[in-house]
């Protein structure tokens, strides 16, 4: 189990008094979320392990911003050295500035008009100073959303198809929109009101200090108290957040995986289960919400109360002091000013916990994808294969799921340019030989070679360049038809485009759309027929020109007619390349010069169409009871 594996499937209960699983029971209909599992019951190992994951990652984030960080520090100290400065003015305005006013002297109004202009010039000064160190800091959090987006994007992208089959969609569209808002919103505004407040309430306590002690000792009495309530807050909000993330993650997985089914949502009358699946979801994530906001419902008044029990005892203790002359008036003010900037941002800090404990989680979980390895890494050292002939080996082959053997020790040798057609029952083991030649995934042990050069030796360019595969289900993108014709050589003249279209019988519907080679396809060709999509990815693959042709059952969606125009196609299409086509109909396998039956992962028979119908084995069968049911 991977780093992702673990991480991913840990999410905690959401009320410790009354559990509640994020994952309702252990399964709705057939339906499984993700393992719910108590994140402090994970092995310390795995969890220092992410946070040093997390550390690395913040500090990747952070490096390329140490200047500007630097300056916004400068900025920020310069403000809260403003803040700061301010109950101490007016203390001295107080206590130097009023008594010669009182007394009734003449020109003595300068001390007092100097600390007002003093007072002001520092409020301009922490004003400039906190609007430019927002405006750096803003900047700054955009530019590392959007690193953090490019880089699981570009990291997404380059783990292989194992990985994004074991992992849904709507997982990997929630680490890219809530998990990375989740950082934003925090380093957007809970960073700089976590910054703030922390750096002002230290300086408010030596402020206090510096002051009066004895009142400062009357004020930091309360702090124990307020360290309980904090610490109190923190651990149940640590784990009222994480659930919060998570359920909303369950919310998004179940959302995009009901609208990716769609079709089998409307075939099977699906569709009031999942709504009853989406509201218990939701009732989680409402639950866990709630949760969230009844802890800062406790902590934020308690921190009131706490603060007014505070300064009601220094000003009854105070008061009594500056009756007796111990202290100025203007000292009891300025600690009673000090007071109420010192739990104003305790108060903050209960606001914004829950934007740290999120963006915590969020970038634990970032760490995690980002450490993810590819199932099939680049070679450190790639061979260049400019010119592929197309010749294919497969040297002592196995592969495997978990621990079911797919492919049991194949040997396989197709010359270049030979056309191969690979036929068996399903789970045979058909489009695994596919996908290893196109290294959508590593043998288990053994050799795949193109050329006698060992495929994992190969650049991923000079790889995708050699190889192209059309499949049962090509992807179109949005755009138009000549754009996704193109989708190989993105350079490609118009006449090129239109050259690979005709050649495959694709150019007579193209030119009968509205706008011919430039009518948009819509979302995943929704506006072509499946039979039109399969031409588009046939004309795809003829303008990409590779040496080695991979037809994964390229041919099932199409009816009669349009096969047929498909077969004369590939006469042209399957010239002076290597191919490999996997089919259960054998009106594409005639054409090849080779057929290969595989049986639970062993190749049974190898030979000609011809040869082996003659032979009376196993595709001699097949071939009776295809030919049976054309009459």
């Amino acid at each position: 189990m991977t780093v992702f594996d673990q991480h991913d499937e840990q999410i905690p209960e959401i009320d410790p008094e009354g559990p509640l699983d994020l994952t309702g029971d252990a399964e709705v209909d057939g339906w499984r979320g993700v393992a719910a599992e108590d994140v402090d019951e994970v092995g310390g190992g795995l969890a220092g392990l992410l946070r040093s994951r997390s550390r690395a990652l913040l500090g990747s984030l952070l490096q390329p911003h140490r200047a500007a960080l630097g300056i916004s520090g400068v900025l920020i100290a310069v403000h809260i050295g403003a803040r700061l400065a301010g109950p101490w003015l007016i203390m001295r305005g107080i206590d130097d500035g009023i008594p010669p006013l009182l007394d009734g002297g003449s020109g003595e109004l300068r001390p007092l008009l100097t600390t007002v202009i003093l007072f002001f010039a520092i409020t301009i000064l922490g004003t400039v100073c906190f609007n430019a160190f927002l405006l750096i800091t803003g900047r700054v959090g955009q530019e590392i959303v959007l690193d953090i987006r490019r880089r699981l994007f570009v990291h997404f992208q380059s783990l292989s198809m194992a990985f994004h089959e074991r992992y849904t969609s709507g997982r990997v569209i929630s680490r890219q929109t809530s998990d990375v808002e989740a950082i934003g919103e925090l380093l957007g505004h809970g960073l700089i009101s976590l910054i703030s407040s922390g750096l002002l309430i230290g300086g408010i306590g030596v402020v206090l200090v510096i002051i009066d002690l004895q009142l400062a000792l009357v004020a930091l009495a309360v702090f124990p108290l307020l360290m309980l309530a904090t610490r109190w807050f923190r651990n149940h909000s640590e784990h009222a957040y994480r659930a919060t993330r998570e359920a909303v993650a369950l919310v998004i997985v179940h959302f995009v995986e009901s609208l990716g089914g769609i079709q089998a949502v409307h075939t099977f009358r699906r569709e009031h289960r999942n709504q009853e699946i989406f509201g218990r979801l939701s009732n989680r994530y409402q639950e866990a919400q709630m949760w969230s906001n009844r802890l800062a419902a406790t902590f934020g008044p308690t921190v009131q109360i706490l603060g007014r029990l505070t300064t009601a005892s220094v000003l009854l203790y105070g008061g009594y002091r500056a009756i007796d002359g111990d202290i100025t008036v203007g000292v009891l003010a300025a600690f009673l000013l000090y007071l109420r900037r010192f739990f104003e941002p305790m108060q903050e800090l209960s606001e914004f916990y829950n934007l740290f404990q999120a963006a915590s989680a969020s970038l634990e979980k970032h760490a995690g994808v980002l450490a993810e390895p590819s199932d099939v890494p680049p070679s450190p050292e790639p061979v260049g294969l400019a010119n592929a002939a197309g010749r294919v080996t497969f040297e002592s082959v196995e592969f495997g799921y978990d621990e079911r053997v797919v492919l049991h020790e194949l040997d396989l040798e197709i010359p270049s340019g030979q056309t191969i057609a690979v036929v068996g029952a399903t789970g045979a083991g058909k489009t695994t030989l596919a996908r290893l030649l196109a290294r959508f995934w590593d043998p288990t042990t053994g050799t795949v070679a193109i050329d006698d050069i060992d495929v994992r030796d190969l650049s991923d360019a000079d790889l995708r360049r050699a190889v192209s595969t059309v499949t049962q289900e090509n992807f179109l993108f949005t755009g138009t038809v000549a754009d996704n014709i193109a989708l190989g050589r993105p350079d490609a003249s118009r006449e090129d485009i239109k050259a690979a279209a005709a050649a495959i019988g694709a150019d007579t519907f193209i030119e009968r759309l509205p706008n011919g080679y430039d009518s948009d396809v819509h979302q995943k060709g929704a506006r072509l027929s499946a039979g039109q999509r399969q031409l588009v990815a046939f004309a795809r693959a003829f303008l990409a020109d590779p040496a080695i042709l991979i037809l994964d059952e390229a041919t099932s969606s199409l009816d009669v007619p349009s096969e047929r125009l498909v077969q004369q196609a590939l006469q042209t299409l399957l010239a002076d390349r290597t191919a490999l086509i996997i089919a259960h109909r054998l009106s594409t396998v005639e054409i090849a010069d080779r057929v290969l039956i595989i049986d639970a992962g062993r190749v049974i028979e190898d030979g000609s169409p011809a040869g082996l119908v003659a032979a009376d084995g196993e595709y001699a069968a097949l071939h009776q009871s295809w030919r049976d049911s054309l009459v």
